[in-house]
């Protein structure tokens, strides 16, 4: 973990200008924007022993344009100049497949996301096959994308960390929030065995998002958690270490190559309750299955499994913006898989939000309506 100062309880006497719940990736970037414009003292709370423990840590790391829908594309193609120019991202293409009843669903998604400003094409079946060696047959038709991407996400949430330490920030970890009340003009925080005092709330919990705008008196935004499966396999051939990212169109598994092993997920989103989630050996089977399905290749073991949480607001949208019933309350949620491959356009708006600042280049584009709260 990066040397950001972990909280004493002394640093806490004094009111922060902003508190934000959660350290993970969404919580990290946020930190770092709003205290390098030099406007605010920053506090994260981390319940954790250390930031990035669930869902920042169980990422399947890559960077596709369509990736998340229409409503999310601005803020990835946002995003996309940061994360290259960083050296935060490592090229690979991205393919959506689909069978030949398929076809017609195939070219809707290359005309939507071309529409959008994707760089998407049409592949037959020849074309998919050289991307993907041993596909079944009845795999005719793809949607290729040049420009995906893998994600460094440990050296991504790592920066943001470092940036909010060299700006001031302060992180105070194994601190579950408890109790969340009004304190004159702002909030204090109580977690066994301290407390703090902010100005403004942050909600960047995650899939305990609803539950911490409970503890602020705020109306939950029906951010539910999804469980997410990933199983790491060894196989006969291994992958190409250029393969692409390759999804179903029905949105039933992904697989991509990673360090001479093959990760394969069933695309689950099976409604699960904030934990520290494992995976079930059900949807461990699943996604064998369905790699088997589309793939002819051995499998000569399974190697790793693990599951995260994903967590969507009702319309699949993130919610970025001030409460608009409970004064300096700020939702920072709902950021399902994407999370990651957003973060740097979503937190550059969010401190934006924050701090009540103009636009820049970076957010000049983006529609902070579309991800307003208050369009529940």
């Amino acid at each position: 973990m990066t040397d950001i100062p972990v909280a004493a309880p002394q640093d806490l006497d004094s009111p922060f200008d902003i508190v934000i719940v959660g350290a993970g990736m969404a919580g990290a970037s946020l930190a770092a924007e709003c205290a390098s414009t030099g406007r605010a003292r920053v506090l994260m709370v981390e319940a954790e022993d250390a930031p990035g423990y669930h869902t920042t840590g169980r990422s399947a790391a890559f960077w596709e344009e369509s990736y998340g829908g229409p409503g999310v594309v601005p803020l990835t193609l946002a995003s996309g100049a940061f994360l290259a120019e960083g050296g935060f991202l490592a090229p690979r293409a991205g393919l959506t497949i689909g069978r030949a009843e398929d076809r017609e669903r195939i070219e809707g998604f290359v005309d939507r996301f071309a529409a959008l400003g994707v760089d998407v094409r049409l592949m037959d079946r020849a074309q998919i096959a050289a991307q993907v060696p041993g596909l079944r047959p009845e795999w005719c038709f793809g949607a290729y994308e040049a420009r995906g991407a893998d994600i460094d996400v440990a050296g991504l949430h790592q920066y943001y960390l470092a940036l909010a330490r060299r700006s001031g920030s302060v992180l105070k970890v194994r601190a579950r929030i408890e109790t969340i009340a009004r304190d004159g003009a702002g909030w204090q925080l109580a977690w066994p065995g301290g407390s703090v005092r902010g100005a403004i709330i942050v909600n960047a919990a995650g899939a305990w998002a609803d539950g911490v705008a409970a503890l602020a008196g705020a109306a939950p935004r029906g951010i539910t958690p999804l469980r997410r499966t990933i199983v790491q396999l060894r196989t006969d051939p291994l992958p190409p270490a250029d393969m692409p990212l390759t999804f179903g169109i029905d949105e039933d598994f992904y697989f991509k190559p990673q360090s001479g092993r093959l990760l394969v997920s069933p695309h689950d989103e099976t409604p699960d309750v904030a934990h520290d989630v494992a995976p079930e050996e059900i949807d461990v089977a699943i996604a064998v299955d369905r790699m088997e399905h589309v793939l002819d290749w051995r499998i000569a073991a399974l190697e790793r499994r693990w599951a995260g949480l994903r967590s969507f607001s009702p319309d699949r949208l993130p919610v970025y913006g001030f409460d608009a019933q409970v004064p300096g309350f700020f939702w920072f949620a709902g950021q399902g898989g994407f999370g990651i491959q957003t973060a740097p356009a979503a937190a550059r708006l969010g401190a934006q939000l924050v701090l009540g600042l103009g636009r820049d280049a970076m957010t000049e584009t983006l529609d902070a309506e579309r991800y307003a709260p208050g369009r529940f």
